[in-house]
């Protein structure tokens, strides 16, 4: 698998350099960024000086890139020194290659404040010390700085689309020039990219976006700003539905609920290391009353250890498990935004628990229990674990044995809790290892979830202890854990997952009554009925427009409403409806009639058992 992984990848880094000759050959001046791959394909950005991109240019960028596939040219890899590889830059008129290539010079560094890791594959050699060489491919007549690794020629580069063009910022900055980012999907067969461009056709109709603007779930307002969601009532309500079971889980699990201020002293974050890492992400707050600069918090764990370290803590009170619902801030950058998946406004679903060594085992195995009933019952339950470690770059805090102590209780824990899993180096937050759920949707695609996180360094820098039994002072161990993680990016999972069809318990309208006719006495009954709902702490509404049955019922359709129930005179002469259910969650084709107070009673009971099919 790793092995086809890797060819895989090398098809899409020679696709980005296919991409790249085809452009230079339609437009010569085209000055180049960086091109790296990414999950599903590829991208280079680009500047064509005052010249824009349409999506009719993406079809003539395709063909040539089929013709120059079809030369199978071959790539040949060579060598330049450093100051060669500058002039080269400067005669072929590339300044974006020659500012990376002047800071590689100058900083001896990857430069990996500005690039992400794929990134910085595609341009030098990454090398933490001096560079002396790097590398270039060619094709035909086309010259790239480069890393690679290719495939042998262009002929052997898989299927794959031209898909988009957007704009991108030089190295992120938006204070650096606009440039255009053109993307490309690569898989190793025809049959895999149809499967991936179905994939995306309904991934299209699921986008979280318009399912949540059609149901009037989430608003975004200019004057509020940018990656600031505003719920409405419906919106809230799921939001809430989700958010009472995380806490209800946590609370059958021993957590006690904890609250904390939004806004802290700066020194609290550079005690915890978090300022030293994230301080660009901050906002930053100032105070007419104190000289203290504040900042909207980021995180909620620096927090907790304040609460921790209040008191002396004895062995005999451990684990100590605190957990609340709160929000976080986070300066996003404007073009990484995007509808809830992205949000500068973060609701977490935070615990912190502060436990001795040999209490580690049992504390993680229930958080996985916790965490497998949350998914199970959303139903998301075929999860996977990705084991994050850290790698040897240098942004880590802590000494390497507790890393290692604590990678090795991490992977023995998704073992013994029969966690489906893999390992990722690179991938730990910046004190700990951490268990990282992935849970995959209704079309086949992976979302990180759910997480928890050891930390041995946290504990260490706000110097918290706890008396053991021998009388000495002990470090605790810091579990982090968040159940839905960012709620706003959980629900946009969600939403597309269901394609806005929400179980009974999580639909904001979980029963709609439908007048057959404008009669007082029909009238006057649904509305009795209404009542009861309401008296029961059902969440229904009455539909009484002076429309065609059919219309009323093709409306509820496109809302989603679980149970759709008709009032006529048939139905007062009875006290009995035959509820129409939403096809997804029906388990027989026969309608079933029942009396009206039963169906009540059974809508009551499924979303306090929070199933996802019906018993009528």
């Amino acid at each position: 698998m790793e092995e086809q992984n890797n060819d895989l990848a090398k098809m899409r880094h020679s696709l980005a350099h296919i991409m790249a000759t085809a452009i230079k050959d339609k437009w010569p001046d085209v000055k180049f960024g960086v091109g790296p791959i990414t999950d599903n394909g590829f991208y280079y950005d680009i500047d064509l000086g005052g010249l824009t991109l349409k999506e009719g240019d993406l079809p003539v960028i395709e063909q040539a890139m089929k013709r120059i596939i079809n030369d199978d040219q071959v790539f040949t890899r060579f060598e330049k020194t450093i100051d060669e590889a500058i002039e080269w830059a400067k005669d072929n008129n590339q300044p974006y290659k020659q500012e990376l290539l002047n800071d590689l010079k100058r900083e001896g560094t990857t430069l990996a404040k500005d690039l992400s890791p794929s990134e910085m594959g595609t341009v030098v050699d990454n090398q933490a010390s001096k560079v002396d060489k790097v590398s270039f491919y060619q094709n035909g007549d086309f010259v790239d700085l480069c890393r690679g690794p290719h495939v042998q020629s262009t002929g052997q580069v898989g299927a794959f689309k031209i898909v988009k063009v957007a704009g991108a910022y030089w190295r992120g900055n938006s204070s650096n020039n606009q440039m255009q980012r053109v993307y490309g999907v690569a898989f190793s067969s025809d049959k895999d990219l149809s499967a991936y461009l179905l994939q995306q056709q309904e991934a299209l109709a699921r986008d979280h976006r318009k399912i949540a603007k059609e149901m009037d779930l989430v608003v975004f307002s200019d004057l509020v700003g940018s990656g600031l969601p505003l719920f409405t009532p419906r919106g809230t309500i799921i939001r809430d539905k989700i958010t009472e079971f995380s806490e209800a889980l946590r609370r059958a699990s021993g957590f006690e609920k904890v609250d904390i201020p939004h806004i802290t002293k700066t020194d609290l974050y550079k005690v915890s290391g978090h300022w030293d890492k994230f301080g660009d992400e901050l906002f930053l707050v100032k105070s007419q009353e104190t000289s203290d600069q504040f900042a909207l918090k980021p995180m909620n764990c620096p927090h907790h250890n304040q609460i921790y370290a209040s008191l002396p803590r004895s062995y005999k009170d451990l684990p100590i498990k605190y957990f609340e619902t709160t929000k976080v801030y986070r300066d996003e950058k404007s073009g990484e935004l995007g509808g809830l998946s992205r949000v500068r406004s973060i609701t977490q679903d935070d615990s912190h628990v502060y436990a001795s060594v040999d209490q580690i085992d049992s504390v993680v195995a229930n958080i996985i229990d916790d965490i497998k009933t949350l998914y199970e019952t959303l139903g998301m339950e075929d999860l996977n674990a990705r084991l994050s470690y850290k790698n040897d770059e240098d942004k880590y805090l802590g000494q390497d044995s507790l890393w290692q102590t604590a990678q090795s209780t991490i992977k023995k824990q998704a073992e013994a809790s029969n966690l489906k899993y893999f390992e990722a180096q690179g991938e730990a937050a910046f004190y700990g290892p951490k268990i990282d759920f992935m849970a995959t949707d209704a079309i086949g695609r992976q979302h990180q979830v759910a997480t928890v996180q050891l930390d041995f360094v946290m504990p260490e820098r706000f110097d918290l202890a706890y008396t053991a039994q021998d009388g000495s002072q002990q470090r605790p161990v810091m579990i982090h854990c968040a159940m839905l993680g960012s709620i706003e990016r959980f629900l946009s999972i969600y939403i597309e997952h269901t394609a806005g069809r929400f179980p009974v318990w999580l639909a904001p309208e979980q029963f709609r009554i439908l007048t057959i006719n404008q009669e007082e006495k029909v009238l006057d009954f649904t509305k009795s009925i209404l009542v009861k709902a309401k008296d029961l702490g059902l969440r229904a509404t009455i539909d009484d427009d002076n429309q065609s049955i059919s219309k009323k019922i093709r409306n509820a359709e496109i809302a989603k409403i679980p149970y759709v129930i008709v009032i006529g005179n048939k139905e007062i002469d009875t006290q009995e409806v035959t509820p129409r259910i939403r096809k997804d969650m029906s388990v027989v084709d026969v309608p079933i009639t029942i009396g009206i107070e039963q169906f009540l009673k059974t809508v009551v009971n499924e979303a306090n058992s929070r199933v996802l099919k019906t018993s009528l």
